[in-house]
């Protein structure tokens, strides 16, 4: 099963991570200090505050925020370089991320659309911008460790 980086339904994640680890209810009450009712709610919740997800985050000792940032190297719009955005780039004291680095389920992402006919390799390639030396270096690697 694929997951779905275009829609991400936080609560469900989190449900499911709940799920894989068996922590019981108590325990995760007591760690956000609130109700059963709430940790349903939050459950149910497609979005959530940072600070009330990194607490998931170290409770379920898994990187949610990760997911979102996949999302951003998979859809995101190509960054333009003219002199407006250099100049705004380096106003901001914030740290520089590099958006080209994929993970492992990016990849397997990417594969499974290209090996269920989903999307053709000139469509992946110009939907989510990622070069077709990197998309060719893909499937030649992942081809051959199937075999």
């Amino acid at each position: 099963m694929k997951f779905d980086f275009k829609n991400i339904h936080i609560g469900k994640c989190i449900k499911n991570r709940v799920e894989e680890e068996e922590i019981s209810i108590s325990r995760i009450c007591n760690f956000h200090k609130t109700s059963v009712n709430e940790i349903y709610k939050m459950y149910e919740e497609e979005s959530m505050d940072a600070e009330v997800l990194l607490q998931w985050c170290k409770l379920l000792k898994y990187d949610f925020f990760r997911m979102y940032s996949q999302h951003l190297i998979l859809f995101s719009p190509e960054i333009r370089s003219d002199s407006n955005t250099r100049i705004k780039t380096e106003a901001i004291h914030l740290p520089k991320f590099r958006k080209n680095i994929y993970t492992k389920q990016v990849v397997e992402f990417i594969l499974e659309l290209i090996n269920t006919g989903e999307k053709t390799k000139l469509q992946i390639a110009e939907e989510y911008k990622i070069p077709k030396t990197t998309l060719y270096k893909w499937i030649s690697k992942y081809s051959n460790n199937e075999k």
